[in-house]
């Protein structure tokens, strides 16, 4: 498995033979605008050209349908015709900007010998939820491969700990830049992600969707200056950069 971190949420895959794109978030730099009143969103550009992104891929996840996790420039470059999964109530306004191959992903999916099975999130806690909508998570399978908990735009709350607790995934991907709205937490800041990685001992935790937007709160290196005082080794929480690529392999067993 090779898992290319792209910008913010968006994440390359290649698993068991076959690439994965999820959630398209391909606009250049500055094209959308400020979240919290101090810059223009996304405060960087993409780390590799729209071309090379698309090129491979066979599947399309998108969580749900705020501007950082599927633009206007990914309804544009995305094709039309790849298939693509999404949260239940999402597909037809998916469908709307053309996208002819959309199905929901309301429990398990089955897809050239993938395993997708949805998994709750909560893009904060309390009355900000309302504002911020529903969102999934996934964990993803396949033979030969280390199995993905993919949390998605979620806070640390019970059902996250519930998820990692039963399913005792090989990777877990956060989204770790401690955005607030309006003054609330709606995705893990550091103290939720060292959180993560205790409740998950014999998990790899990478730390995504950093730096990349104006409503964020915690930076690259204040995750890893946190980590180190809690003692979380570099191999246990990997906080790559844009671009980077990973290769992850199962544990022996």
């Amino acid at each position: 498995m090779k898992l290319q971190l792209i910008r913010n949420a968006t994440l390359k895959l290649d698993y068991a033979g076959h690439t994965v794109l999820i959630d398209p978030f391909l606009g250049p730099k500055d094209s959308l605008p400020s979240f919290a009143g101090r810059s223009p969103n996304p405060t960087v550009e993409l780390p590799v050209d729209i071309d090379t992104i698309l090129a491979g891929v066979e599947l399309v996840i998108i969580s749900h349908l705020h501007e950082d996790h599927f633009d206007d420039t990914a309804k544009e470059r995305v094709p039309k015709g790849l298939p693509i999964l999404c949260q239940p109530g999402d597909e037809e306004a998916i469908r709307a900007a053309g996208f002819r191959d959309v199905t929901p992903l309301s429990d398990k999916a089955s897809w050239q010998g993938l395993t997708l099975t949805r998994r709750d999130g909560s893009h904060g806690l309390g009355p900000v939820v309302q504002d911020m909508g529903p969102v999934i998570g996934f964990s993803l399978e396949a033979k030969g491969e280390p199995t993905v908990y993919w949390a998605g735009d979620t806070v640390f709350y019970p059902a996250i700990e519930k998820t990692i607790r039963e399913t005792k995934p090989d990777i877990i991907v956060t989204h770790s830049c401690g955005a607030k709205w309006n003054g609330d937490l709606i995705v893990m800041d550091a103290e939720q992600t060292i959180k993560v990685c205790e409740t998950a001992k014999n998990s790899t935790v990478i730390a995504t969707h950093m730096e990349a937007l104006d409503h964020a709160t915690v930076s690259r290196s204040e995750l890893r200056v946190a980590a180190d005082a809690h003692g979380i080794p570099l191999t246990k929480l990997v906080i790559p950069d844009d671009g980077d690529v990973l290769t992850l392999i199962p544990p022996v067993v």
